[in-house]
């Protein structure tokens, strides 16, 4: 095994995941640095790093050396403390700063930030603050460097220990020695299996009590982000002991401890022919039972607004709105006007949008308090425009409260309505709707108006499809399209789509829908980069950025959305100011989407914004969300991803002129019916369609989409049987 001692020049690549890193090192009398290649994490220019591996030929990028065990040390001498420096590792130290603290203090500089900080008000431009920034940061990445080590040192991922340290300070160490699986719960990025094997690195034996009851949680949450609010025990115990590699007795031990303390539920589904047991972590158990029992609130209490003479408010507004309503538009209206909760559903261009107006400008002339409201801004947006007044983001109606990590809005301080219009309902999970619902006074009227044939939400639950199945509250099923949808072949070939018949693919000179046949991925990303760049924005004149979105099944592959981003990245928006981090390379003016709810910035998931500042010194980059700025600092950037393509699930509720959609046979695994509609109806004024009829053929025809476990069906039904 050979050895090389040498500086750190410059990171050209490095993965968040793995640690595996790609440097430049220089080596003291070589002028030329040499490619040093390996897992590596945590490596900062500057630094001095001996190294033990291999002389391997790249046949891309020629001669590497392939590192297998090394040690950093600080770096000593002028030109790698500057680099050092140099690397945005210290906040409030960028290269201009680095120049001048390594000219005034020379070999002695990390010596001075180290033991006299306050020296560094002698460098020109260096103020009392600023040193409190430096000396601040200074302290901290020892600190980090510290935890970092250690966790290291148990095989966890570098980018993880500012996070850790972020959240549990100096007692770090001592916080994951004594429970590893509270990382899973506490901090965002770390999962059960990190978290597990961290715990196993540290002696937690596999039959461990701590890991089963953790590992039950995580399975339960893991099928939570699919979707399903709770699981039948007698599939769920088998599965959980596989994922666990222990014996199903002991997770049926486990399973009934965690529901004696109060962290899981079981309990039988009322309804079924045959009972059987499921198992609900308990924050969801106790939302859907939540949402049956407001909703028997709300409905059997009394409504604030006078009663509506329904044949003249709709002669009125049909005269006012100068529209002549469908006899299913005129049940729809009726029903809204006169049940206290009512669900209005049907696809694109069956008159959603004139049913709004037609309720709003009816129950206008009888109330003022009419209160508009969308799970997502753009979805908001969107109703704003159609109606003329304010909509709101249920999380902004609700009412964030910071300090107490909750809605101020709630059954104490319920929000003003007498009546609630909800668009996008099929959006909505079952936490978010608990906690609309519970935000909503006894007299009010509440209308729910969604497509149930789009992707069900993207937290748990099917709450908008389940009110429906059970059959507890009243529905309007619109099924007629309309003289303009019927002029779309956007809203034509969505329906054929739904009722399982093959779109029209055939292209017609001036359609809102076309499809451009190509056999493999290579010739759909060229193509797609094609469209995107220069043709689409030449002849319909739509910014190629903020008019076009790219919507692809998958994440990964040719044509799944990380390469799309990479590739579109470079192509519309080539920039030098740009920052590295995590594996992630994110630059000035990037389109980006939000991944996670954070309420303390105000931002949610799906949320869609453009880099408007990196600063390299102080270790912040600033999104603009629709003319809000927002700061991140660079350890928080994971809840960040280019979103020049993203995934169609992710881009739920929103709509955009133009959309193009890859599909291909290589995403068999996700081609499913109500993917591919709901990707078509986010196009407002041009759809695309790019690959080949095989794989349209396969989606079109693949309506076996898995069914989420819920209890909230049952609930409701039971719910009924009860009141009536």
């Amino acid at each position: 095994m050979d050895q090389l001692s040498g500086l750190v020049d410059a990171i050209v690549f490095t993965s968040e995941d793995t640690g595996y890193t790609v440097a430049k090192m220089k080596q003291p009398r070589e002028r030329e640095p040499l490619t040093i290649v390996g897992a590596m994490p945590s490596l900062s220019p500057g630094e001095t790093i001996h190294c033990k591996g291999t002389w391997k030929h790249h046949p891309k990028h020629g001669r590497q050396f392939s590192v297998e065990a090394f040690q950093v040390e600080k770096p000593t001498d002028v030109y790698g403390i500057q680099k050092y420096l140099e690397s945005g590792l210290i906040k409030g130290i960028g290269p201009a700063y680095a120049e001048r603290i390594v000219n005034t203090f020379g070999s002695d500089t990390l010596s001075v930030i180290d033991e006299t900080p306050s020296r560094l008000e002698e460098v020109p431009g260096i103020g009392e603050k600023r040193v409190e920034m430096i000396a601040e940061s200074w302290d901290k990445q020892k600190a980090i460097r510290h935890v970092m080590i250690f966790l290291q040192s148990h095989h966890v991922r570098p980018s993880l220990a500012q996070k850790i340290y972020k959240t549990y300070g100096d007692d770090s160490i001592k916080r994951v020695q004594e429970n590893p699986y509270a990382l899973a719960k506490q901090i965002f990025g770390v999962g059960f299996k990190t978290a597990d094997m961290l715990a196993q690195n540290l002696g937690v034996p596999k039959d461990s009590p701590l890991r089963i009851k953790a590992g039950i949680e995580h399975f339960l949450w893991e099928m939570s982000s699919n979707g399903h609010v709770c699981y039948p025990l007698k599939t769920f115990i088998p599965q959980a002991a596989e994922l666990l590699e222990v014996d199903e007795p002991q997770v049926a031990k486990e399973v009934t401890a965690l529901t004696e303390e109060g962290t899981t539920v079981t309990s039988d589904l009322p309804g079924k022919e045959q009972p059987e047991p499921y198992i609900w972590v308990k924050p969801l158990y106790l939302a859907e039972l939540g949402i049956a029992r407001e909703i028997e609130r709300i409905q059997s209490a009394p409504c604030r607004i006078r009663p509506i003479i329904v044949d003249k408010a709709l002669s009125w507004a049909s005269d006012k709105l100068r529209i002549r309503f469908a006899k299913e538009q005129k049940e729809a209206i009726a029903q809204s006007l006169e049940q206290k909760i009512h669900i209005i559903t049907g696809g694109p261009g069956t008159g959603k949008s004139t049913i709004t107006r037609a309720i709003l400008s009816i129950t206008s002339k009888v109330t003022d308090k009419v209160v508009l409201a969308a799970p997502t801004g753009r979805a908001a947006k969107r109703m704003t425009e159609i109606t003329g007044r304010k909509a709101f983001t249920i999380h902004s109606l609700l009412e964030f409260d910071f300090h107490a990590k909750g809605f101020k809005r709630d059954k104490d301080n319920p929000i003003g309505a007498r009546l609630l219009i909800v668009d996008e309902a099929s959006m909505i999970d079952t936490h978010l709707t608990y906690s609309l619902l519970k935000a909503i006074p006894d007299d009010t009227r509440v209308i729910f108006i969604g497509d149930i044939d789009q992707l069900p939400s993207v937290g748990p639950g099917n709450v908008l499809k389940d009110m429906i199945e059970s059959k507890a509250l009243s529905m309007t099923r619109l099924k007629w399209i309309f003289r303009q949808g019927k002029n779309s072949r956007i809203v034509s070939n969505a329906h054929r789509i739904n009722a399982g018949y093959f779109p029209s693919l055939e292209n017609e000179e001036g359609s809102d829908f076309a499809f451009l046949p190509l056999e493999t991925p290579e010739e759909i990303l060229a193509k797609i980069v094609e469209l995107v760049k220069d043709r689409i924005p030449q002849e319909k004149l739509f910014n190629p950025i903020d008019d076009i979105q790219v919507l692809s099944p998958m994440k990964r592959g040719i044509i799944g959305t990380d390469h799309l981003n990479h590739v579109l990245q470079n192509a519309l928006n080539p920039q030098h100011h740009r920052l590295v981090r995590m594996g992630r390379t994110f630059q000035l003016h990037d389109k980006v989407m939000q991944m996670r709810n954070n309420y303390d910035k105000k931002v949610f998931n799906g949320d869609i914004g453009r880099i408007s500042s990196i600063d390299l010194e102080s270790e912040q980059l600033t999104v603009s969300f629709d003319d809000r700025a927002v700061e991140y600092e660079f350890c928080d950037i994971d809840e960040l991803m280019l979103a020049y393509a993203v995934s169609i699930h992710k881009y739920q509720g929103s709509e955009c002129p133009c959309v193009i959609i890859p599909v291909h046979t290589s995403h068999f695994k996700l081609l499913f019916r109500n993917l591919l509609y709901t990707g078509i109806t986010r196009g407002k004024k041009l759809v695309v369609l790019v690959g080949n009829k095989k794989a349209v053929a396969i989606a079109v025809n693949t309506d076996n989409v898995t069914s989420r476990h819920t209890g909230l069906r049952s609930m409701l039904a039971r719910t009924t049987m009860k009141s009536s």
